[in-house]
């Protein structure tokens, strides 16, 4: 089992739902380790002073805010400590909103919530409030002595604690180049929406897998096997630039249709073919 990252309450109103923090995610990323090319010694990263080029212990460390080019202030731990925030290691819900006002892009990390046993029953009813009226809680809570904004929803069985990015982390689309709206060109949309139409079908996370992950596991497992490494696939030539849209789109719900009627023959020459019904013979 798991092993909870804190142990808490939700606590909306005078309700208080005791849970257990768990982590949703995990991570698949590939870790290297820099090596001396002549006998493969692991290389460790020295600390060195940029000004007099000496190494420097942990014990010789301090933190630093970079305030103007090159001038510092020293935080020490005490200088921490006064601005910590509480580890009241709670989720405090301070309003509910209806889920479709939030952008997705405020959404960051989420993190399973599982209830004790004795605030299943609160939890469960929590759970099923927000499903049926398709709002989701605003929080505070503290992570590893940060606090955070997140979100309270449901997911499947589970209230999911999803943390999110206060609003001045967000990236103005305005420093962004950005065609001007305008009013696209009528055959041009009709054959867009017909091509999304054709590629359109119901999502299945898991049919969708990290290839570069999966070639490069073959490729380390074999070297380290000894093996011949495996083939890997040819790339796809790079694309020229679009001169015509309208033809490319053409080409490409042409090409979509086909994958399509290909998918379904296919479909078809796997399914169970059904056997002739026989003629009962008068008696």
């Amino acid at each position: 089992m798991a092993h909870a990252i804190w142990t808490g309450a939700i606590n909306f109103g005078l309700v208080t739902i005791p849970v257990k923090l768990q982590t949703a995610i995990r991570t698949n990323d590939l870790k290297f380790n820099f090596l001396h090319k002549t006998d493969e010694g692991r290389i460790n990263n020295v600390r060195r002073c940029s000004i007099d080029g000496e190494e420097v212990g942990f014990g010789d460390l301090v933190k630093g805010f970079e305030y103007e080019k090159g001038r510092y202030v020293i935080i020490s731990d005490e200088d921490f400590d006064r601005v910590n925030v509480e580890a009241t290691q709670s989720v405090d819900i301070v309003q509910f909103v209806d889920l479709a006002e939030i952008d997705p892009m405020f959404f960051d990390k989420p993190y399973y919530l599982e209830p004790e046993k004795r605030g299943r029953h609160a939890y469960a009813l929590l759970r099923e409030a927000l499903r049926e009226s398709g709002k989701v809680g605003i929080a505070k809570v503290v992570i590893r002595s940060r606090e955070h904004l997140a979100a309270l929803k449901p997911s499947g069985d589970a209230l999911v604690l999803e943390l999110m990015h206060f609003a001045d982390e967000i990236v103005e689309t305005s420093t962004l180049d950005l065609p001007a709206s305008e009013k696209p060109v009528a055959n041009e949309m009709k054959v867009a929406k017909m091509l999304i139409d054709t590629m359109t079908e119901a999502f299945h996370p898991e049919t969708f897998k990290d290839s570069y992950r999966e070639q490069m596991m073959a490729m380390i497992e074999a070297r380290a096997a000894g093996k011949d490494l495996p083939k890997g696939e040819t790339k796809a030539p790079v694309r020229d630039n679009v001169v015509n849209l309208m033809d490319v789109l053409q080409k490409s719900l042409e090409a979509s249709k086909k994958r399509g009627d290909a998918a379904s023959a296919s479909h078809d020459e796997a399914a169970p073919k059904k056997k002739p019904r026989r003629k009962s013979s008068a008696a």
